[in-house]
């Protein structure tokens, strides 16, 4: 059993600098309510970050999220760094640890407190091909199946929405049909053997027959030369081919075109923003100096009466022909200079009148001329080395000719051949086990879609969706209700998640009757979206049933504060100030007439880091 024990998240999507940890080993039903005191809190649970958990778990034993979401758009946007991803879990007494981070790249994977490959860690990447087979080797499942089987999610197609091939490819993946390549290995290395065994051989009637070998190895070594050169000489016209196929799907000459208009708008761009700052900056400056004038007007008006327009105070004559005297030169200087900024402001308009428009963005392919230069010098290369390539011949044929008029004695090949036989057949069975459609991978569908359809029965009886849904022998779905055959896309919102949830359950079961059992189950407001009162009693009996009877930590992420009662757990999720913080710790429900949860829990939050 794989047992995820705890992730904690920190600058991950809306998660600030302040670490967040979410323990999972909590039993039973665990409901994810969320409260955005941004947009007013009370019962505001859009937009808090409740699936950047899931989106976090996935991230750190994948290093993708759910949806195609690109890596750099994961780190936090308000502090740019140091995001970063741990998980823990446990499997066959082992402790296993992910740690997987961006800015600075991060990706370390311990087990039993010693970390794997950590010498072939690409720093500049923050990922390690071989860290990452080790990660999904001891996971032992693909993103693929952990969507459908672990996080389900509103975010991934549905499985009866995909196209037909990649249906058949995760039942394929989860029938078990996949393991055939592991029997497919062991008998590559037979084939191998075999092979050796052939070479010995070759060897031995080499000593048996020294003259005649001497002739015959020597034809042999040039025929495989010129068998290595003719192939050799295919695919360097190959590759020069399709090198040039490739480089010629862009007009060159176009895009080198399109890079000095690019250069021209973007001088234009410029010219055209700096007008306007230069436009913006003088139009404040006029508000203000409108602003100025106007309070020195209301001073001239009070001095008319020959009053003090700071302390209202009587005047005498010399010190108030002296104010009015400043006051009006002051009123004339500000009038000059609103003269002076309005002259400005016109003389800008009309600078930017006669600039005109400067149209769209020219689009390039590549982020550079340079660049675009280079892909005409390899395009000219490559055509170059084509010609002299399809100018050449074969240097081994006139060799050979040569040789084959000697006269060499006949060789007993009788044991060769049969080990060749030998080497044939296992060839066959080889293609056995890895073609799609050999009657081995019938075999194991037939055997374990019998399961899949009962399981699936099974959850759509107890959710009380009225139609039949059974997987046929050619691993198509058949969807039907009354003897009317329907497609997914004919169902209802509530009757499409109530298959979803039946069919991913049905999934889990034969996944696990075949691998290791995983502890945890995400459904993210798959409940919330669609299901009537029925459907969504039906559900959560289910849950109930699975977390109680299977041992599983089922973690609930909805907008329904109702379902609290019918959950052991709550794990309040928190966003304020533009981050999101999770509850220290899972509150376990009463199941008595509660309070607004959010309100009582409000200072046990973690504080939200800017």
């Amino acid at each position: 059993m794989i047992k995820l024990k705890n992730i904690t998240i920190k600058n991950f999507m809306s998660v600030g600098n302040t670490t967040q940890a979410v323990n999972f080993s909590h039993d039973g039903l665990t409901l994810v309510l969320g409260n955005n005191l941004d947009l007013g809190g009370e019962g505001s649970r859009n937009g808090t970050g409740k699936t950047t958990l899931i989106n976090a778990l996935s991230y750190a034993i994948y290093g993708q999220a759910l949806t195609n979401i690109r890596k750099d758009n994961l780190v936090n946007k308000t502090n740019n760094k140091n995001m970063i991803v741990t998980v823990d879990f446990e499997k066959d007494g082992h402790k296993y640890r992910l740690e997987r981070g961006r800015k600075p790249n991060k990706f370390q994977f311990i087990v039993d407190d010693a970390i794997v490959n950590e010498q072939g860690t690409d720093e500049a990447q923050g990922e390690n091909r071989l860290t990452q087979d080790e990660v999904l080797r001891v996971f032992d499942m693909s993103h693929t199946m952990f969507k459908h089987i672990v996080a389900l999610n509103t975010y991934t197609e549905p499985f009866l929405a995909m196209k037909s091939n990649d249906q058949r490819a995760i039942i394929e993946e989860l029938l078990g049909i996949l393991r055939l390549s592991e029997k497919a290995e062991v008998l590559k290395e037979r084939i191998r053997e075999v092979n050796e065994d052939i070479k010995t051989e070759h060897a031995r009637l080499e000593q048996i027959k020294i003259s005649n070998e001497k002739i015959e190895d020597t034809i042999r070594k040039f025929h495989i030369k010129s068998i290595g050169w003719e192939e050799s000489h295919k695919k360097a016209i190959t590759d020069l081919t399709d090198g040039i196929t490739e480089l010629e799907k862009i007009d060159i000459d176009k895009e080198i075109q399109n890079h000095k208009l690019l250069t021209h708008w973007q001088e234009q761009s410029q010219k055209i923003k700096s007008y306007e700052q230069n436009l913006n900056f003088n139009k404040s400056n006029l508000t203000s100096i409108d602003k100025q004038i106007e309070s020195l007007n209301a001073q001239l008006s009070t001095l008319e009466g020959k009053q003090c327009p700071m302390c209202e105070q009587e005047l005498h004559t010399d010190k108030h022909t002296h104010i009015v005297d400043d006051v009006k030169a002051q009123h004339t200087a500000k009038i000059e200079e609103k003269t002076q900024i309005e002259s400005t402001i016109e003389s800008i308009q009309k600078q930017i009148t006669e600039q005109g428009s400067i149209g769209e963005q020219p689009i390039t392919a590549y982020g550079s001329a340079d660049e675009a230069y280079q892909h005409r010098q390899n395009l000219a290369k490559l055509k170059t080395q084509l010609e002299t390539e399809q100018q050449k011949e074969n240097p081994h044929t006139e060799q050979i000719e040569t040789l084959k008029t000697k006269n060499i004695e006949e060789v007993d090949y009788a044991q060769i051949n049969s080990l060749t036989k030998l080497k044939d057949h296992q060839d066959f069975l080889y293609k056995l086990l890895t073609s799609k459609d050999s009657f081995i991978r019938k075999k194991i569908i037939d055997q374990n879609l019998l399961y899949l359809n009962s399981r699936l029965n099974y959850y759509l009886d107890k959710i009380g969706l009225p139609h039949e849904v059974v997987f046929k022998s050619d691993l198509t779905v058949e969807i039907t209700e009354l003897g009317r055959e329907l497609d997914f896309d004919n169902l209802s919102r509530g009757e499409r998640n109530r298959l979803i949830l039946g069919l991913s359950w049905a999934f889990r079961d034969v996944y696990e009757s075949m691998n290791n059992t995983v502890n945890l189950l995400f459904i993210d407001e798959l409940v919330d979206s669609g299901m009537d009162t029925m459907g969504v009693e039906s559900a959560m009996s289910v849950l109930k049933k699975m977390s109680r009877e299977r041992s599983k930590n089922v973690f609930l992420i909805s907008h329904r504060d109702e379902l609290t009662s019918r959950c052991s757990n709550v794990l309040n999720v928190v966003k304020e100030n533009g981050f999101t913080s999770f509850a220290t710790d899972i509150e376990t429900v009463s199941h008595k007439s509660h309070p607004d949860l959010f309100k009582e829990k409000a200072n046990e939050h973690n504080t939200v880091s800017t």
